[in-house]
């Protein structure tokens, strides 16, 4: 505990203030990676670029090569901006918790194929663009900055949401400290199978569905 919300941006605020060497480029990235695993980036279903020393800062065009990429990860880095994910077109899992993204612009280009966005540690505080995300079903997006009911409510428009981790944002810990998270956010999301990692037990009820 303490400050929890450094954890992500810890390792960036330590490269910057050093700033021994520039960052990693995802070029870079990839090419260590592909020594490394013996797979080509081009054709390879999952690609791992996380934690890399020095860090990644850009999501650069270099991604647009990932054309058969399912799951990619990009978390510990010090990356502040989604983007350059039009090349994705099978991306399913995206990883990039850890790092200082600020909001979901450029997550649209992936919209229609993206199901589960791993985005814990960051300083996301609006969901604008969410609504984009139509086949999402999971979303763990813990230790961000979401402090009112207006922006949590925005992932109602998500049709497919089954599994939701929002541990440790401001709103989270104000009413899980009154008693009544779990109440409030499940009557606002109603499709919701699991809130942090807990099942969600419903009353019996007649499904109002639209």
């Amino acid at each position: 505990p303490g400050e929890p919300r450094l954890r992500g941006a810890s390792l960036c605020l330590a490269t910057a203030a050093g700033r021994m060497a520039k960052a990693t480029t995802i070029k870079e990235a990839l090419a260590k990676w592909e020594e490394k695993s013996g797979e080509k980036a081009a054709e390879a279903l999952e690609v791992k670029l996380y934690g890399q020393v020095p860090p990644i800062e850009k999501m650069d065009a270099s991604l647009s090569t990932l054309s058969n990429c399912e799951k990619l990860s990009l978390s510990t880095n010090c990356i502040e901006k989604i983007a350059n994910l039009n090349g994705l077109k099978k991306l399913k899992i995206l990883s990039l918790g850890r790092n200082n993204i600020k909001n979901f612009n450029g997550l649209e280009s992936v919209g229609e194929t993206l199901e589960e966005l791993w985005i814990s540690y960051n300083l996301i505080e609006k969901l604008k663009g969410i609504h984009a995300m139509k086949q999402l079903r999971v979303l763990y997006m813990s230790n961000n900055l979401v402090k009112d009911w207006a922006e949590f409510g925005k992932l109602a428009d998500l049709p497919n949401l089954v599994d939701l981790v929002f541990v440790g944002n401001p709103i989270e810990e104000k009413y899980s400290s009154e008693g009544s998270w779990v109440d409030e956010a499940t009557k606002r999301l109603t499709r919701l199978k699991k809130l942090d990692g807990i099942p969600v037990i419903k009353q019996v009820e007649e499904e109002a569905e639209d």
